[in-house]
């Protein structure tokens, strides 16, 4: 059974928190908002729970979710190759929906899919996102949406796609898309 928090709420956002990064170390899913739409999310480290996020989905190996980070030093840390302007690119537009396609570090030990030694990292804007980053450490995200619909702009939408696929969904009002 799925579990809902209204993180409008203050005392709800904070054990919606709590409940969401317990989820993530379990490996199971969680819905987030993002500064975009809202994301599917899990530990990006932990194969099966990055596969159950893919299968949640209804998507393939061939199409490995985005990784998002709580800080720049995060992201640093899983990149091996930032290339010339990565770091500008960095600091002018995160916190905010800019992804960067990266060579990943090759000594990380994670299974996002059929990456081709690279990863897409953002890190969102949302401060619920933010905060939810901050006690898991780097979440495989994709949008919270079944493949070929419509991503979801509100924990609603995403409930009616993903339903009791996800343990808890975080509510943080209508996305800007």
């Amino acid at each position: 059974m799925s579990r809902i928090y209204d993180c409008a709420d203050e005392t709800a956002r904070k054990d919606g928190i709590a409940d969401a990064a317990s989820a993530v170390r379990r490996g199971e899913l969680v819905v987030l908002p993002t500064d975009t739409v809202y994301g599917i999310g899990t530990d990006a480290f932990s194969p099966k729970a990055v596969a159950g996020l893919l299968e949640a989905k209804g998507r393939g190996r061939d199409m490995p979710p985005p990784v998002l980070v709580g800080s720049m030093r995060a992201a640093s840390a899983l990149i091996e190759d930032l290339g010339n302007h990565g770091r500008d690119l960095m600091e002018e537009f995160w916190p905010g929906p800019l992804t960067l396609v990266c060579t990943a570090t090759p000594s990380l030990s994670w299974d996002l899919g059929d990456t081709k030694g690279t990863v897409a990292v953002r890190m969102p804007m949302d401060p619920v996102a933010l905060e939810l980053l901050k006690e898991t450490g780097p979440m495989a995200v994709s949008s919270a949406n079944k493949s070929g619909q419509a991503a979801a702009t509100t924990a609603e939408e995403a409930i009616e796609q993903l339903g009791d696929d996800v343990a808890v969904y975080l509510d943080g009002g209508e996305a800007e898309s």
